[in-house]
């Protein structure tokens, strides 16, 4: 099926180019994050809206207040270091107001801080980024302000949405070992990229008895066979995710940026960017299976030889769905502004979906990405059943 709408806006200043792709509308709104990064495609955006539809759509439950949105995305083709990224960012959303008043809720994304979206929505007059879905709300005004309390919660020094996403991604990495009969504490790991969603994957990982035994950030591989302190690294790490090299343990290797790849592990996580994982490069991967934090890490020619070493692949839009259905669970009420019911809830249905798919790859004899795509097709039947016009 095509998208809803997909429009081009080229930028008058710099000549560049910003994408906005609406997937689906379920109840006329669609939710996906915006990013920025040097080389954005259109196609590469509109993969993304697509998979937002899957993440929706997988965690729809019939007797929750959250009714799954349908799905899009942003993107802008500019680094977020660029001098200029800021104005761009201006220049791009009071291009696209109307859609963002209406149609398509947004927020953080790579190379995109959600408080840099908050302060240029409100310099454009715009109530919230995410004010499309306010008329679903049956009280905005408390649900604002629960997302808000939300917001504001730390757990360990760092905020409560910086930790929901990589917590889910390491519950599906556990799920899958639990489903093994794998104990985590004879699992080794890598994971590529350290800022909010690697950062809080090798954290959760590691609190399970995983042993982390690669790193990478923009600066290059940080490696250790005997694992890595992912607690010290964190909390020299920049704001950006880089770590502070000075801040090394003794034992810990520091490698090239690429060799993230070279390390050997029972478990790879790319977080970091999209189409890292390719059919150059996959002869090299150890791990037999990678779950995807990242969107797109893995590209589908490269998990199909993946698939025929028997290197296991939890995509993208069950693996680290856990941040958008946070935001609307949240916000819907069907959790508070707590950190032990975002915790509790995040697990239990990234663990269920998780085991869900696997049982169904097993039975169907087919990958686990298909597995979550058949999951997908039968809740969004479900969904455009309950609202017909959507």
């Amino acid at each position: 099926m095509p998208p809803y709408l997909h429009l081009t806006w080229n930028d008058p200043v710099t000549e560049r180019q910003g994408f906005v792709v609406i997937d689906r509308l379920v109840r006329g709104v669609s939710s996906g994050g915006l990013r920025m990064r040097a080389g954005c495609t259109l196609e590469e955006v509109r993969g993304l809206a697509a998979g937002m539809t899957r993440k929706e759509a997988l965690h729809y439950d019939p007797a929750g207040r959250y009714v799954p949105l349908g799905g899009a995305k942003g993107g802008i083709d500019c680094g977020p270091e660029d001098p200029g990224a800021r104005a761009m960012l201006g220049r791009f959303l009071a291009a696209v107001r109307p859609i963002i008043e209406q149609y398509w809720t947004t927020g953080e994304d790579l190379g995109v801080r959600q408080d840099t979206i908050d302060e240029v929505v409100a310099e454009l007059g715009l109530t919230s980024s995410i004010q499309a879905i306010y008329p679903l709300l049956d009280d905005p005004t408390e649900a604002r302000r629960r997302l808000a309390d939300a917001f504001a919660i730390e757990v360990d020094g760092v905020s409560l949405p910086e930790l929901v996403g990589g917590l889910g991604v390491a519950e599906s990495a556990l799920a899958v070992l639990d489903h093994d009969g794998v104990d985590p504490r004879t699992v080794r790991a890598v994971v590529q990229g350290f800022g909010s969603m690697g950062g809080a994957t090798a954290r959760y990982l590691a609190q399970a008895g995983v042993a982390v035994v690669g790193l990478a950030d923009a600066q290059g591989t940080i490696a250790n066979p005997d694992g890595l302190d992912v607690e010290r690294l964190l909390r020299a790490r920049g704001p950006h995710g880089e770590i502070d090299r000075s801040r090394l343990a003794d034992g810990d290797r520091q490698l090239g940026r690429d060799a993230w790849l070279d390390v050997d592990c029972d478990l790879l996580v790319p977080a970091a960017v999209s189409y890292c994982v390719d059919v150059a490069n996959e002869s090299r991967v150890t791990a037999k299976l990678i779950v995807e934090a990242a969107n797109m890490p893995v590209r589908p020619d490269a998990e199909a030889r993946l698939a025929e070493r028997g290197v296991r692949v939890v995509p993208d839009f069950l693996a680290n769905s856990a941040t958008n259905a946070w935001w609307w669970w949240t916000l819907f009420g069907d959790i508070g502004a707590d950190a032990a019911e975002a915790e509790a809830k995040v697990r239990s249905s990234l663990r269920g979906l998780v085991t869900k798919a696997l049982d169904l790859a097993e039975r169907r004899g087919v990958t686990v990405r298909t597995a979550a795509q058949l999951i997908v097709d039968g809740k969004l039947e479900a969904i455009t059943a309950r609202f017909p016009a959507a």
